[in-house]
């Protein structure tokens, strides 16, 4: 006597996704996988920005005594550098809210609490991205008084 376990009857699979996804007929599933992938990617660009950003600031040079305001006013006077914290301003706060998005539309049961909740955090994305980028390409380290005298406290790359 033997016994054999009844396979479900099920579609063949042949190693790629359902094409009506990658085409995007189910509204959303191109979008939803674009976004699964943009996850991966960008978290492996964020490790690297990441550590290379930790080590420059606290391993190299004085360490954390060194941090200040002309510390930051010399590390953004190479372009270089602004760059590299643009792209991690960019990377982490979209890496960031494609999560949280994901999380609202997991959770958020009803339509109206769910569009709310994407708009505000779709707001507060494009505000921090806009701010921070200004922040990065308009930063003038050289403080100076209405007469174009450099204020007391400024760093020495001022002068």
């Amino acid at each position: 006597m033997s016994t054999t376990a009844e396979t479900p009857l099920a579609a063949p699979r042949t190693g790629r996704l359902d094409s009506k996804y990658v085409r995007g007929e189910s509204g959303k599933g191109n979008f939803e996988m674009l976004a699964w992938l943009f996850m991966r990617v960008s978290g492996v660009f964020l490790v690297v920005l990441v550590f290379a950003h930790i080590f420059a600031n606290l391993m190299v040079g004085d360490g954390i005594t060194g941090l200040d305001f002309g510390f930051v006013a010399g590390k953004w006077a190479n372009p270089l550098w602004q760059l590299w914290d643009l792209a991690l301003l960019w990377l982490a706060m979209l890496h960031g809210a494609n999560g949280v998005r994901t999380i609202i539309n997991d959770y958020a049961e009803r339509d109206g609490v769910r569009f709310w909740l994407s708009m505000i955090l779709y707001v507060a994305t494009a505000v921090i991205i806009v701010l921070g980028s200004l922040v990065i390409f308009t930063f003038d380290p050289c403080m100076v008084d209405a007469s174009g005298a450099l204020l007391e406290g400024s760093p020495a790359i001022c002068r």
